[in-house]
Formats: C-alpha cells, sequence, structure tokens
C-alpha cells in the first residue's frame, strides 16, 4: 500500500461493505463465479487502483487524498475461471469522481470482459459557501469560508483560490454548503463600451497614462479594446473598475 489512505469498498443491495477480514467472508459478495476467480478479480482491481489512482493527487498542484470505493459486479454472473486478469481503463473514462473499470480475462479457460463500478473521491481544500448568493452577485470574501470537501464529487473543477472568486460574479444561485466550482462563478464586468477609462501604457524602461474611451465592454482580467485621442485603437487587460494596461 503506498503512502495515500485508500479505502476499498464493495457495494451491496444495503449499503456498502468494507473489504476487510477473511478472504471467506470477502467471496461470500462476489459473483457466482469459483472463489479462486472472483478472489482474482477483485485483488488485481485494488492493484491496479494502488498503483493509478496515486498519480492524480498530484494534478491540482495541492495535496488531495485520494478514497476509492469499488462496486460489485452482477452476483449472477458465470465467470470462466482465470488465471491472470488485466485491469484496464475503458476509453473515455478517468480515474476521477463515479467511472469504471474494465476487468479482462487474459489467460484462462474462457475469455470475457467485465466492467467494476468504481468511485474515486479526492479530498482537499476549498471554498465552501455560507448563507445564499444571488445569481448575478459579486462574491466577496465573506461569502465563503475555506473547508475540506471532494473535488471529484462534480465534473466541474473546484476554485481553490481565494483570489479566483472574491470579486468575481456568481453565474447561478449558490446556496449553504456548496463547494466554490468554475462553473458557479464568471468574470465581473466593470464598465461598458463608450466608458471613459484610464489607459496604462507600458513600454521597455517606461509607462504612461492617459485617457481613453472603451470600445468593447470591460471584463475584470479579460482583453479589452480603447480609443485613443488619436483614433488609435488598442488592446489591453482591464486591471480595475475603470483601468486598461496596454504593452506598447
Amino acid at each position: 500500500m503506498n503512502a495515500f489512505s485508500f479505502l476499498y469498498r464493495a457495494g451491496t443491495a444495503l449499503g456498502l461493505l468494507t473489504l476487510a477480514g477473511s478472504s471467506a467472508t470477502w467471496a461470500q459478495s462476489l459473483p457466482a463465479t469459483d472463489a479462486a476467480t472472483s478472489m482474482q478479480i477483485y485483488t488485481q482491481a485494488q492493484r491496479w487502483l494502488d498503483d493509478n489512482v496515486s498519480k492524480n493527487t498530484g494534478i491540482t498542484g495541492l495535496p488531495l487524498r485520494m478514497q476509492v470505493t469499488l462496486g460489485t459486479l452482477d452476483r449472477f454472473l458465470r465467470l470462466a475461471s482465470c488465471t491472470q486478469v488485466e485491469p484496464y481503463l475503458p476509453l473515455g473514462y478517468r480515474l476521477w469522481g463515479k467511472t469504471r473499470l474494465g476487468l479482462r480475462c487474459v489467460q484462462g479457460a474462457g475469455k470475457w470482459n467485465v466492467f467494476l463500478p468504481v468511485t474515486v473521491s479526492a479530498f482537499g481544500p476549498a471554498w465552501v459557501i455560507k448563507g445564499q448568493v444571488a445569481s448575478g452577485a459579486v462574491l466577496s470574501a465573506s461569502d465563503a469560508m475555506a473547508a475540506d470537501v471532494d473535488w471529484a464529487e462534480w465534473t466541474s473543477p473546484i476554485v481553490a483560490h481565494q483570489s479566483d472568486w472574491v470579486g468575481h460574479t456568481a453565474s447561478k444561485m449558490l446556496s449553504t454548503g456548496q463547494a466554490l466550482r468554475q462553473d458557479m462563478v464568471k468574470s465581473t464586468q466593470v464598465f461598458q463600451a463608450g466608458a471613459l477609462v484610464r489607459v496604462l501604457g507600458r513600454g521597455p524602461g517606461f509607462e504612461i497614462a492617459t485617457d481613453g474611451q472603451a470600445v468593447s465592454a470591460g471584463v475584470m482580467g479579460e482583453s479589452a479594446r480603447v480609443r485613443m485621442d488619436s483614433g488609435r485603437t488598442l488592446s489591453g487587460t482591464v486591471v480595475d473598475e475603470r483601468s486598461v494596461r496596454v504593452d506598447l
């Protein structure tokens, strides 16, 4: 077992059965197949997941605690005796959230291929909404608190850093307990086309500041076009409610 804490569980109709205790007890919950093949299926699945799920811990740049929950195969399956089971990730699936693991017999009395339900959780730091935030409201630091959440529970990525959501706009109604994700926030528009804005010009060894007129709406952190008094139109990055920075 690697340094991360992996929890393997087999699902039953009544809930989750922890994969612990004797092999005989475990085998009772496996499909209607010979015990050796049944154990081979789950042992190979667990070993493969041990080796591969841990690779997900670095994808976010933050430490995540990975947890894997195994489902069960249909207990009415009749699988031929197999001495070598090969796990693989089916095309279009990934080891994140609710997914499945393919298992095929590559050496045995008969060739077969089955799919095992798997849930991969990834617990780590995030920001969770406090109270109610209306759609279209600008988020402030008091709207969310730091908490430990499952990053893989939903498909939209977590917004991990406070600077990535404070001052941004809620794209939908947000409620207590929701972890902030990218589909919940959007950059805030700070001025409209036609507004008078400050143009901050920067070049090799110099900086200038002058006025201009916005040709397009200004959204924080995004590009906007500005018309100068000379008639020239420049593109720059919106840095605050009335300023656009341009590289000259």
